[in-house]
């Protein structure tokens, strides 16, 4: 009988399942893994608290009541299904609080054991980085998970505790919580000293010397070598009145030194917040997003898709020792030698920083901003360049400044004038701080004689302080030790979506809704508005992670105390009734009288006779121009539900006209287009609102 050939099957293959949270840092490791493993994401949290109930059992060890998020049982589903066919699962989400707990909870769901060594972090998405972390895995740290499940259950307490007596005495959709309380309170009580502020007069004489040929500027100091206030024009009068411009003035004092600045530490997420928001006008969300996409991976063609910085929630300025000599080496390559420090600045680590992870740096310095280029968006391109110019700066030598200081008399008025040279560039070759331009002074030795050229007095009144921007109110909260890297930025979105403050060129202003909630909580709960107290409950969080404390007696002795307030306020809160304001219009749809009401996005039109008419229009205000579109209605200035201001038609919707920016009035001469206004950091500039037509700035 003939044989019967047997057809070979081939083996399948199990492979190893890592799961991340996005789909980009999906991809990106995939590919640095290879076909053995499947990269799946499970899009960030997949259990959570129920938004219906608190979700808490305080009389059982405040037990939580998790379930799956709505809408993520499609994403549990296909996990569960490839976890079964998986040889081995890692799970691979964020190096911090947050990505430990979604571990927990993916073990949970996927029925692992978290003592499992199944947990792999690392804190940038390189290959090397990537591959080494999947050598050393490790089983899920409990006490990175509790203090996360302490600072969730916490926040739901006092959350869900608050709002709902929000909502019964002032109005429905309010809410309240631990760190956007004080962040709320902040910026109330800085309002507060702006309208008590009272302006005192000064004054200031500001004048120019020449020695020989060369002119200097000098400010008065003071009278008989004391340093002397000038308050009124007065003051100013006894001063002048006492020296002759006419003749020659004394170089009492020439004073050089020698001034070392050295360079900032890298980053950490708060002070990139702060920066990008100065440098770049990126609001804090903004930052966080784009930082994200550098973290999770860029495609730069040949080299493929790679995380371009390391992890950006970070509260560290800790920088590796692979990472210091590789730009060491950069530095004497492309910079020099006397550019390179040979003992780098260390900082101070701030009262209760992690310190669990490095600066935010570069991946690899020699991926330099230049080479990048090409592959990174605008948004993109501007963050890389200022994490990695502030990194690499952070390794580089002091620049080295020669200054001078002289005084100079006639009849014992005393001015002074300061100029500074650059000696040696240092770290600014790479990373400047500042525009500001050296003030070189002449070759000047004492009693030389030079001559007044200009004497001008110049009234003054003392500001208030300023209103917080994003930036100083993240300094603010990190000095007082108020939230973490991973809470500046939901904190401030929270405030400003509740419309408890708004934003009026880039400045925080609290709304009326917010300082009634902000008043309340204050009578009623003055611990969740204590600096001190909310500071020192963050302590604790960083211990249960360090394993010093337990976090339900943490929870407990939080939640005790508040327990009994939250009885006490229910009991002595008053009502408060927001009033409607009459509009001085009448409603078009009925004719009865318009009013004034405070929604969620701010104040709007709405009819006196709602139910009954449920008429509302938005509060818009004309600019004097007619649109340019239909040519009969008028331009009106908009609000979006980010709060921020764009330009329509009054027409609307029988005129879809739009623009961000302030349309002028005018056509453009070269394409008939509407001509627009744009502000630039020199002044206002008229722009075509379609081809490259534009006119002169106005300072």
């Amino acid at each position: 009988m003939p044989k019967v050939q047997r057809k070979k099957t081939k083996r399948k293959i199990k492979k190893k399942l890592v799961i991340v949270e996005s789909p980009s840092k999906a991809k990106t490791i995939e590919k640095y893994l290879g076909s053995r493993y499947k990269v799946m994401a499970s899009l960030g949290h997949i259990r959570d608290l129920p938004k219906s109930t608190m979700g808490v059992d305080v009389e059982n060890d405040y037990a939580p009541h998790y379930i799956s998020i709505r809408g993520k049982g499609d994403v549990i589903k296909e996990l569960r299904k490839e976890a079964k066919k998986a040889d081995s699962i890692y799970l691979a989400a964020d190096p911090d609080r947050e990505g430990e707990a979604i571990a927990w909870h993916l073990s949970y769901l996927l029925g692992l054991d978290t003592k499992d060594k199944n947990r792999v972090v690392f804190n940038e998405i390189t290959k090397d980085a990537v591959k080494n972390a999947f050598k050393t895995p490790r089983s899920v740290d409990m006490d990175l998970v509790d203090a996360q499940q302490a600072r969730r259950i916490l926040d739901r307490l006092v959350g869900y505790s608050i709002s709902p007596l929000l909502w019964a005495k002032i109005k429905k959709g309010l809410s309240a919580g631990r760190v956007q309380s004080i962040a709320l309170n902040l910026i109330i009580k800085r309002e507060k000293e702006i309208r008590e502020f009272k302006p005192e007069e000064y004054w200031t004489i500001d004048s120019q010397f020449k020695a020989g040929r060369t002119k200097f500027d000098a400010i008065f100091y003071g009278y008989k070598g004391k340093k002397l206030a000038l308050h009124n024009n007065d003051d100013v009068r006894n001063i002048i009145q006492k020296i002759d411009q006419k003749k020659p003035f004394k170089i009492t004092r020439v004073e050089r030194k020698e001034r070392k600045r050295f360079p900032a530490l890298p980053f950490t997420t708060s002070t990139m917040q702060q920066v990008a928001n100065n440098s770049l006008r990126f609001r804090t969300q903004k930052t966080m997003m784009v930082a994200q996409q550098l973290y999770e991976g860029i495609n730069i063609g040949k080299g493929g898709v790679v995380g371009l910085i390391t992890y950006m929630r970070t509260d560290s300025t800790r920088i590796s020792s692979l990472a210091k000599h590789e730009t060491s080496t950069f530095i004497h390559e492309n910079y020099g030698a006397e550019y390179a420090a040979v003992k780098p600045r260390k900082g101070k680590l701030p009262e209760g920083a992690q310190d669990a992870h490095e600066a935010i740096r570069p991946s690899s310095v020699l991926r330099t901003p230049a080479s990048l280029k090409d592959y990174l968006n605008k948004d993109q391109f501007k963050l890389y360049s200022l994490i990695w110019s502030r990194f690499v700066a952070s390794q580089m030598t002091p620049a080295i400044s020669d200054t001078m200081s002289v005084n100079i008399v006639q009849n014992d008025v005393l001015y002074r004038a300061k100029g500074s040279k650059m000696k040696f560039p240092g770290f600014t070759k790479v990373y400047a701080e500042s525009k500001k331009k050296d003030n070189e002074l002449p070759e000047l030795k004492q009693d030389d004689e030079v001559i007044m050229v200009k004497n001008q007095p110049n009234q003054h009144f003392t500001l208030p302080p300023a209103r917080y921007s994003e930036a100083t109110l993240i300094k603010t909260l990190e000095e007082n030790g108020v939230g973490r890297p991973s809470t500046y930025a939901p904190t401030l979105a929270t405030i400003q979506k509740r419309y408890y403050v708004k934003l009026v060129s880039r400045k925080f202003e609290p709304t009326e809704l917010g300082e009634i909630v902000n008043e309340m909580i204050e009578k009623c709960f003055p611990d969740i508005l204590n600096v001190d107290f909310t500071a020192q409950l963050e302590e604790h969080l960083d211990e249960i992670e360090e394993g010093k404390q337990k976090w339900v007696k943490v929870v407990d002795s939080f939640y005790q105390p508040f327990s009994k307030e939250v009885v006490a306020a229910d009991a002595k809160m008053a009502k408060v009734r927001i009033k409607d304001e009459p509009a001085g219009i009448n409603c078009d749809i009925c004719g009865a009288p318009l009013v004034i009401k405070l929604g969620r996005y701010g104040k709007f039109y709405a009819c006196s006779r709602f139910p009954y008419c449920r008429n509302t229009k938005p509060i818009t205000k004309e600019i004097g121009v007619t649109c340019p579109i239909c040519h009969q209605g008028q331009v009106v200035e908009r609000k979006s539900k980010k709060n921020r201001i764009f330009y329509g038609c009054s027409r609307y919707p029988d005129c879809d006209f739009v623009s961000w920016d302030k349309p002028v009035g005018r056509d453009c001469p070269k394409c008939q287009h509407f001509l627009v206004e744009k502000k630039t950091k020199k002044g206002k500039q008229v722009k075509c609102s379609n081809c490259d037509y534009e006119e002169e700035i106005q300072k």
